[in-house]
């Protein structure tokens, strides 16, 4: 995968290079460039899930990574400058409905609001990535939106980053709906 955009709010450019961030916000994109991700080009012709997964193995094959169960951020992960540990928490939503992108948010300001993490990050698909998602996954502009005029949590240190797939394949499987 290849990030393609990336939107930061309430100086959260600056935090991550006066905290000394910058190291494992390039985790993160490594994390994400070395998840190789094709797909059937076709509108909503592909499940998300495949890419959770591929996403989430790829920060469980990094040390140091830690990965919150439930009600917490997906992954966080600390690094020690000058004897002060700085952290760093990802939400990765490329496989839920779109409106439980708000949910992530919240995972976010609360790690943020109580200490557990410096900087938030989103993981979203990109504008060209959504439209072969499943048609309730996120976009970067509904998730922006969420940020900005829903949740309003511009004044919280968040970096959203927008994530599109590496080219044509076979059409990733879709999650069979509960009934």
């Amino acid at each position: 995968m290849k990030v393609t955009d990336l939107e930061f709010y309430d100086g959260a450019k600056q935090r991550i290079e006066r905290l000394g961030l910058t190291p494992l916000i390039d985790e993160v994109k490594q994390v994400l460039g070395q998840c190789r991700v094709l797909l059937l080009e076709k509108k909503h012709g592909n499940g998300g899930a495949v890419i959770r997964k591929m996403l989430d193995e790829g920060f469980e094959s990094r040390p140091g990574w830690k990965k919150i169960s439930s009600g917490g951020v997906d992954w966080v992960k600390c690094k020690a400058v000058n004897g002060t540990n700085v952290c760093i928490g990802v939400e990765i939503q490329v496989s839920a409905r779109s409106d439980l992108v708000i949910r992530d948010i919240i995972h976010l300001r609360n790690s943020l609001t109580l200490g557990v993490i410096d900087v938030g990050i989103l993981v979203v698909p990109s504008a060209k990535l959504s439209v072969y998602l499943v048609d309730r996954g996120p976009t970067l502009r509904e998730t922006k939106r969420v940020i900005e005029e829903d949740a309003r949590v511009t004044d919280l240190p968040l970096l959203l980053m927008a994530v599109e797939h590496d080219g044509a394949g076979p059409a990733l499987p879709k999650q069979k709906r509960r009934s």
